[in-house]
Protein backbone atom coordinates (compact mmCIF):
# COMPACT_ATOMS: atom_id res chain seq x y z
CA UNK A 1 0.00 0.00 0.00
CA UNK A 2 2.79 2.38 0.93
CA UNK A 3 4.56 1.63 -2.32
CA UNK A 4 1.36 2.33 -4.28
CA UNK A 5 0.99 5.71 -2.56
CA UNK A 6 4.58 6.61 -3.36
CA UNK A 7 4.09 5.81 -7.04
CA UNK A 8 0.88 7.85 -7.02
CA UNK A 9 2.54 10.94 -5.58
CA UNK A 10 5.51 10.59 -7.89
CA UNK A 11 3.14 10.39 -10.85
CA UNK A 12 1.23 13.48 -9.68
CA UNK A 13 4.49 15.37 -9.18
CA UNK A 14 5.72 14.39 -12.65
CA UNK A 15 2.39 15.50 -14.16
CA UNK A 16 2.58 18.87 -12.40
CA UNK A 17 6.15 19.41 -13.61
CA UNK A 18 5.13 18.48 -17.15
CA UNK A 19 2.21 20.91 -17.11
CA UNK A 20 4.41 23.64 -15.66
CA UNK A 21 7.04 23.14 -18.37
CA UNK A 22 4.29 23.09 -21.02
CA UNK A 23 2.84 26.41 -19.83
CA UNK A 24 6.29 27.99 -19.67
CA UNK A 25 7.01 26.76 -23.20
CA UNK A 26 3.82 28.37 -24.47
CA UNK A 27 4.72 31.67 -22.81
CA UNK A 28 8.28 31.59 -24.12
CA UNK A 29 7.04 30.78 -27.64
CA UNK A 30 5.24 34.13 -27.94
CA UNK A 31 7.01 36.09 -30.67
CA UNK A 32 8.00 39.72 -30.05
CA UNK A 33 5.61 42.39 -31.25
CA UNK A 34 6.45 44.56 -34.23
CA UNK A 35 7.43 48.16 -33.51
CA UNK A 36 7.50 51.49 -35.35
CA UNK A 37 11.13 52.02 -36.35
CA UNK A 38 10.73 55.77 -36.81
CA UNK A 39 9.10 56.32 -33.42
CA UNK A 40 11.60 54.01 -31.73
CA UNK A 41 14.55 55.97 -33.15
CA UNK A 42 13.01 59.31 -32.17
CA UNK A 43 12.30 58.09 -28.62
CA UNK A 44 15.87 56.82 -28.17
CA UNK A 45 17.32 60.03 -29.59
CA UNK A 46 15.21 62.13 -27.26
CA UNK A 47 16.18 59.99 -24.28
CA UNK A 48 19.89 60.33 -25.12
CA UNK A 49 19.59 64.00 -26.06
CA UNK A 50 20.67 63.19 -29.62
CA UNK A 51 19.53 64.11 -33.09
CA UNK A 52 18.13 61.68 -35.64
CA UNK A 53 20.60 61.96 -38.52
CA UNK A 54 21.13 59.86 -41.64
CA UNK A 55 21.78 56.27 -40.60
CA UNK A 56 20.49 56.72 -37.05
CA UNK A 57 17.18 54.93 -37.73
CA UNK A 58 18.83 51.93 -39.44
CA UNK A 59 21.45 51.59 -36.71
CA UNK A 60 18.87 51.91 -33.96
CA UNK A 61 16.62 49.35 -35.66
CA UNK A 62 19.50 46.87 -35.82
CA UNK A 63 20.03 47.45 -32.11
CA UNK A 64 16.32 47.19 -31.27
CA UNK A 65 15.83 43.94 -33.21
CA UNK A 66 18.87 42.37 -31.54
CA UNK A 67 17.72 43.52 -28.09
CA UNK A 68 14.31 41.98 -28.62
CA UNK A 69 15.97 38.79 -29.79
CA UNK A 70 17.86 38.60 -26.49
CA UNK A 71 15.26 40.05 -24.09
CA UNK A 72 11.95 38.57 -25.29
CA UNK A 73 9.95 36.12 -23.18
CA UNK A 74 12.39 33.57 -21.80
CA UNK A 75 15.38 35.44 -23.19
CA UNK A 76 17.63 33.84 -25.80
CA UNK A 77 16.74 30.13 -25.98
CA UNK A 78 18.82 28.61 -28.79
CA UNK A 79 21.75 27.66 -26.56
CA UNK A 80 19.82 26.58 -23.46
CA UNK A 81 20.71 23.13 -22.15
CA UNK A 82 18.07 22.65 -19.43
CA UNK A 83 14.29 22.09 -19.61
CA UNK A 84 11.94 23.32 -20.80
CA UNK A 85 13.79 25.36 -23.44
CA UNK A 86 16.07 22.47 -24.42
CA UNK A 87 12.94 20.64 -25.59
CA UNK A 88 11.71 23.59 -27.68
CA UNK A 89 12.63 23.98 -31.33
CA UNK A 90 10.19 26.47 -32.88
CA UNK A 91 11.41 29.55 -31.02
CA UNK A 92 15.12 28.69 -31.45
CA UNK A 93 14.44 28.35 -35.18
CA UNK A 94 12.72 31.75 -35.13
CA UNK A 95 15.74 33.20 -33.35
CA UNK A 96 18.13 31.77 -35.92
CA UNK A 97 16.17 33.30 -38.81
CA UNK A 98 16.17 36.74 -37.18
CA UNK A 99 19.86 36.38 -36.26
CA UNK A 100 20.84 35.67 -39.86
CA UNK A 101 19.23 38.95 -40.93
CA UNK A 102 21.04 40.77 -38.12
CA UNK A 103 24.34 39.31 -39.31
CA UNK A 104 23.71 40.36 -42.92
CA UNK A 105 22.86 43.94 -42.00
CA UNK A 106 25.80 44.23 -39.60
CA UNK A 107 28.13 43.09 -42.38
CA UNK A 108 26.58 45.53 -44.86
CA UNK A 109 27.01 48.38 -42.38
CA UNK A 110 30.65 47.48 -41.84
CA UNK A 111 31.73 47.10 -45.46
CA UNK A 112 29.24 49.33 -47.34
CA UNK A 113 27.01 51.75 -45.46
CA UNK A 114 29.75 53.20 -43.24
CA UNK A 115 32.35 53.58 -46.01
CA UNK A 116 32.49 56.20 -48.76
CA UNK A 117 34.43 54.01 -51.20
CA UNK A 118 36.33 50.73 -51.44
CA UNK A 119 39.63 52.30 -50.31
CA UNK A 120 38.19 54.04 -47.23
CA UNK A 121 38.86 52.91 -43.68
CA UNK A 122 36.40 50.69 -41.83
CA UNK A 123 34.64 52.07 -38.79
CA UNK A 124 36.40 50.68 -35.66
CA UNK A 125 33.16 50.05 -33.77
CA UNK A 126 31.60 48.12 -36.64
CA UNK A 127 34.83 46.14 -37.06
CA UNK A 128 34.31 44.88 -33.51
CA UNK A 129 30.53 44.57 -33.62
CA UNK A 130 30.10 42.56 -36.81
CA UNK A 131 32.23 39.52 -35.80
CA UNK A 132 30.48 39.38 -32.44
CA UNK A 133 27.18 38.55 -34.14
CA UNK A 134 28.85 35.67 -35.99
CA UNK A 135 29.34 33.75 -32.75
CA UNK A 136 27.89 30.24 -32.95
CA UNK A 137 24.24 30.64 -31.94
CA UNK A 138 24.38 27.36 -29.99
CA UNK A 139 27.38 28.27 -27.84
CA UNK A 140 26.34 28.35 -24.19
CA UNK A 141 29.59 28.73 -22.24
CA UNK A 142 32.99 30.45 -22.45
CA UNK A 143 31.80 32.61 -24.11
CA UNK A 144 28.06 32.26 -24.47
CA UNK A 145 26.33 33.40 -27.64
CA UNK A 146 24.26 36.09 -25.90
CA UNK A 147 27.31 37.57 -24.16
CA UNK A 148 29.02 38.01 -27.53
CA UNK A 149 25.88 39.50 -29.06
CA UNK A 150 25.67 42.00 -26.20
CA UNK A 151 29.31 42.92 -26.81
CA UNK A 152 28.33 43.68 -30.37
CA UNK A 153 25.44 45.82 -29.12
CA UNK A 154 27.81 47.87 -26.99
CA UNK A 155 29.84 48.74 -30.08
CA UNK A 156 26.66 49.65 -31.98
CA UNK A 157 25.64 51.99 -29.14
CA UNK A 158 28.94 53.85 -29.59
CA UNK A 159 28.58 53.94 -33.38
CA UNK A 160 25.03 55.30 -33.08
CA UNK A 161 26.19 58.10 -30.78
CA UNK A 162 29.20 58.86 -32.97
CA UNK A 163 26.91 59.38 -35.96
CA UNK A 164 25.44 62.40 -34.16
CA UNK A 165 28.78 63.78 -32.93
CA UNK A 166 29.68 66.51 -35.43
CA UNK A 167 32.94 67.32 -33.63
CA UNK A 168 34.53 63.99 -34.52
CA UNK A 169 33.04 63.00 -37.87
CA UNK A 170 34.70 59.57 -37.76
CA UNK A 171 31.42 57.64 -37.90
CA UNK A 172 29.49 57.99 -41.13
CA UNK A 173 26.52 56.38 -42.85
CA UNK A 174 26.35 56.85 -46.61
CA UNK A 175 22.98 56.47 -48.34
CA UNK A 176 23.90 55.58 -51.91
CA UNK A 177 22.03 53.44 -54.39
CA UNK A 178 24.95 51.05 -54.84
CA UNK A 179 25.27 50.53 -51.08
CA UNK A 180 21.60 49.69 -50.76
CA UNK A 181 21.66 47.44 -53.81
CA UNK A 182 24.57 45.38 -52.48
CA UNK A 183 22.72 44.67 -49.23
CA UNK A 184 19.50 43.83 -51.10
CA UNK A 185 21.42 41.33 -53.23
CA UNK A 186 22.45 39.50 -50.07
CA UNK A 187 18.86 39.58 -48.83
CA UNK A 188 17.73 38.08 -52.16
CA UNK A 189 20.01 35.09 -51.63
CA UNK A 190 18.79 34.66 -48.06
CA UNK A 191 15.13 34.71 -49.07
CA UNK A 192 15.81 32.42 -52.02
CA UNK A 193 17.36 29.86 -49.69
CA UNK A 194 14.40 30.06 -47.31
CA UNK A 195 11.93 29.70 -50.16
CA UNK A 196 13.67 26.57 -51.45
CA UNK A 197 13.74 24.93 -48.03
CA UNK A 198 10.06 25.67 -47.50
CA UNK A 199 9.08 24.40 -50.95
CA UNK A 200 10.90 21.14 -50.29
CA UNK A 201 8.25 20.27 -47.69
CA UNK A 202 6.52 18.61 -50.64
CA UNK A 203 8.83 16.20 -52.39
CA UNK A 204 9.59 17.13 -55.99
CA UNK A 205 12.07 16.34 -58.71
CA UNK A 206 14.74 18.98 -59.31
CA UNK A 207 16.74 19.36 -62.54
CA UNK A 208 20.36 20.46 -62.20
CA UNK A 209 20.47 24.12 -63.32
CA UNK A 210 23.67 25.10 -61.48
CA UNK A 211 25.59 25.83 -64.70
CA UNK A 212 22.71 27.07 -66.82
CA UNK A 213 23.29 30.24 -68.84
CA UNK A 214 27.09 30.07 -68.96
CA UNK A 215 28.70 27.55 -71.35
CA UNK A 216 32.14 28.10 -69.78
CA UNK A 217 31.01 27.55 -66.18
CA UNK A 218 32.48 24.60 -64.27
CA UNK A 219 32.02 23.12 -60.81
CA UNK A 220 34.16 21.07 -58.43
CA UNK A 221 32.23 17.81 -58.63
CA UNK A 222 29.42 16.78 -61.00
CA UNK A 223 25.83 16.66 -59.81
CA UNK A 224 23.19 14.21 -61.00
CA UNK A 225 21.07 15.64 -63.80
CA UNK A 226 17.96 15.07 -61.70
CA UNK A 227 17.44 14.64 -57.98
CA UNK A 228 14.54 14.26 -55.56
CA UNK A 229 14.29 16.75 -52.69
CA UNK A 230 12.00 16.53 -49.68
CA UNK A 231 12.33 18.08 -46.24
CA UNK A 232 12.21 15.68 -43.32
CA UNK A 233 8.93 15.80 -41.40
CA UNK A 234 10.94 16.65 -38.28
CA UNK A 235 12.40 19.80 -39.89
CA UNK A 236 9.25 21.19 -41.48
CA UNK A 237 8.31 23.37 -38.52
CA UNK A 238 11.95 24.44 -38.04
CA UNK A 239 12.10 25.82 -41.59
CA UNK A 240 8.73 27.50 -41.15
CA UNK A 241 9.72 29.36 -37.99
CA UNK A 242 13.17 30.21 -39.33
CA UNK A 243 11.49 31.93 -42.28
CA UNK A 244 9.04 33.63 -39.96
CA UNK A 245 11.82 35.02 -37.75
CA UNK A 246 13.89 36.17 -40.72
CA UNK A 247 10.86 37.94 -42.19
CA UNK A 248 10.08 39.66 -38.88
CA UNK A 249 13.58 41.12 -38.66
CA UNK A 250 13.71 42.03 -42.36
CA UNK A 251 10.41 43.93 -42.18
CA UNK A 252 11.90 46.29 -39.59
CA UNK A 253 15.17 46.68 -41.49
CA UNK A 254 13.36 47.57 -44.71
CA UNK A 255 11.20 50.10 -42.90
CA UNK A 256 14.36 51.68 -41.48
CA UNK A 257 15.91 51.75 -44.95
CA UNK A 258 12.81 53.54 -46.21
CA UNK A 259 13.53 56.31 -43.69
CA UNK A 260 17.27 56.69 -44.22
CA UNK A 261 17.33 56.09 -47.99
CA UNK A 262 14.21 58.16 -48.66
CA UNK A 263 15.95 60.52 -51.11
CA UNK A 264 17.58 57.67 -53.04
CA UNK A 265 14.32 55.73 -53.29
CA UNK A 266 12.38 58.80 -54.34
CA UNK A 267 14.90 59.67 -57.05
CA UNK A 268 14.66 56.13 -58.44
CA UNK A 269 10.85 56.16 -58.02
CA UNK A 270 11.31 52.99 -55.97
CA UNK A 271 9.59 53.84 -52.69
CA UNK A 272 6.37 52.07 -53.66
CA UNK A 273 8.38 48.98 -54.68
CA UNK A 274 9.99 48.84 -51.24
CA UNK A 275 6.61 49.21 -49.56
CA UNK A 276 5.22 46.34 -51.63
CA UNK A 277 8.06 44.10 -50.42
CA UNK A 278 7.26 45.03 -46.83
CA UNK A 279 3.58 44.26 -47.42
CA UNK A 280 4.39 40.82 -48.82
CA UNK A 281 6.62 40.03 -45.84
CA UNK A 282 3.99 41.23 -43.37
CA UNK A 283 1.77 38.41 -44.63
CA UNK A 284 4.26 35.95 -43.12
CA UNK A 285 3.45 37.30 -39.65
CA UNK A 286 -0.21 36.30 -39.65
CA UNK A 287 -1.51 34.24 -36.75
CA UNK A 288 -0.98 30.50 -37.18
CA UNK A 289 -4.30 29.06 -36.04
CA UNK A 290 -3.21 25.44 -36.31
CA UNK A 291 -1.64 23.92 -33.16
CA UNK A 292 1.18 22.63 -35.36
CA UNK A 293 2.74 23.32 -38.75
CA UNK A 294 0.93 21.02 -41.16
CA UNK A 295 2.79 19.31 -43.96
CA UNK A 296 0.02 18.23 -46.30
CA UNK A 297 0.62 17.59 -49.98
CA UNK A 298 0.38 20.47 -52.40
CA UNK A 299 -3.28 19.96 -53.38
CA UNK A 300 -4.20 17.37 -50.76
CA UNK A 301 -6.82 17.39 -48.01
CA UNK A 302 -4.54 18.92 -45.39
CA UNK A 303 -2.98 22.37 -45.62
CA UNK A 304 0.73 22.84 -46.20
CA UNK A 305 1.78 25.89 -44.20
CA UNK A 306 5.32 25.76 -45.58
CA UNK A 307 4.08 26.24 -49.14
CA UNK A 308 1.99 29.22 -48.06
CA UNK A 309 5.01 30.75 -46.35
CA UNK A 310 7.16 29.99 -49.41
CA UNK A 311 4.64 31.83 -51.60
CA UNK A 312 4.84 35.00 -49.51
CA UNK A 313 8.63 34.92 -49.42
CA UNK A 314 8.95 34.17 -53.14
CA UNK A 315 6.71 37.12 -53.97
CA UNK A 316 8.80 39.38 -51.74
CA UNK A 317 11.99 38.06 -53.32
CA UNK A 318 10.69 38.73 -56.83
CA UNK A 319 9.87 42.29 -55.80
CA UNK A 320 13.36 42.62 -54.29
CA UNK A 321 14.93 41.67 -57.62
CA UNK A 322 12.86 44.34 -59.37
CA UNK A 323 13.87 46.90 -56.74
CA UNK A 324 17.55 46.06 -57.27
CA UNK A 325 17.10 46.63 -60.99
CA UNK A 326 15.51 50.01 -60.32
CA UNK A 327 18.44 51.02 -58.12
CA UNK A 328 20.86 49.91 -60.82
CA UNK A 329 19.34 52.23 -63.39
CA UNK A 330 20.77 55.70 -63.91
Amino acid sequence: MQRFMNVKWISIFALVIFLLFWLISIYWSVEPDSFDVRQEAQAVAQQNNEQVVIGYTTTNTLIAVTERLLDKNGGYLSNDVIPPSVMMDNMPSWEYGALEMVRDLALAMRKDFSRSQSQSLENPQLVKAQPSFNMDHLSWILPSAESMYRDGLKELYIYRSDLVDRSEGDAQFFTRADNLRDWLKQVEKRLGNLSQKLSASVGHEMLDTDLAGDPTARQSTPNPAQRFEKTSWWKTDNNFYEARGASWALIHFLKAVEVDFADVLEKKNATVSLRQIIRELESTQQMLWSPMVLNGSGLGMLANHSLVMANYISRANAALIELSELLNQG
